[in-house]
């Protein structure tokens, strides 16, 4: 779908197509990365690990060095972190985005081009949206465009999981809940299923499923 954008008396194109390609190409870049940390765990040894922390022949603080097994522990639960606060932010962008397209439809009353007084209405009340927290951003696009989705519940649920992890260790408590999503915690995932393991000659078989994994307080 394109629409049109007033620039001086000349206008120009916006296509959505090229929106939405740029934001599958940072999810790509997202699950590239992390594709490669998840190499990296499977591939480093304890030998190379001891060999690298060993490098420098000083330690800061030699008798808080922790030892391979530790590591790999201190490195996974940072990888969860990292990934949880990937989907976090590409959720709020993907929420942006959405939003400045919504409230240039609302301006316009639906028209194909949009003028000046229509950019500077639509920007204001975009600019309005971006200092929102995310939990009040779906408030907004359901009450003013009727727009809702899904996985709301996931998206919000990310921020209860962050907050169990950054403040108990990642324990649930009933007050890390707020009036936006209630207990349990619920998550909608997409998983990949692999159905067979494949030999060199062959391309491994999978699919994607969808899963729901609930975490109760506690």
């Amino acid at each position: 779908m394109d629409q049109e954008f007033q620039k001086g008396e000349q206008f120009r194109e916006f296509n959505l197509r090229d929106v939405a390609q740029n934001f599958m190409d940072g999810i790509q870049r997202h699950a590239d990365m992390l594709a490669f940390n998840l190499a990296s765990r499977e591939s480093v040894g304890e030998s190379s690990y001891k060999k690298r922390a060993a490098a420098p022949q000083i330690m800061p603080s030699g008798n808080r060095h922790q030892n391979f097994e530790q590591m790999q522990a201190y490195a996974r639960d940072l990888l969860i972190r990292q990934v949880m606060n990937d989907c976090i932010n590409l959720s709020d962008t993907a929420l942006s985005n959405s939003h400045f397209f919504f409230a240039l439809i609302r301006e316009s009353n639906g028209n194909q081009k949009f003028s000046k007084d229509v950019q500077e209405l639509a920007n204001k009340r975009h600019h309005e949206f971006l200092k929102s927290s995310i939990w009040e951003k779906f408030t907004i696009l359901q009450n003013d465009y009727g727009i809702n989705t899904e996985y709301k519940d996931t998206i919000l649920g990310f921020l209860v999981a962050m907050k169990a992890l950054v403040e108990n260790n990642g324990i649930l408590k009933i007050d890390h809940f707020s009036k936006f999503l209630e207990a349990p915690l619920k998550f909608k995932i997409k998983k990949l299923y692999v159905e067979q393991i494949a030999s060199n000659e062959e391309k491994r078989v999978g699919r994607i499923i969808d899963e729901v994994k609930i975490f109760h307080p506690g």
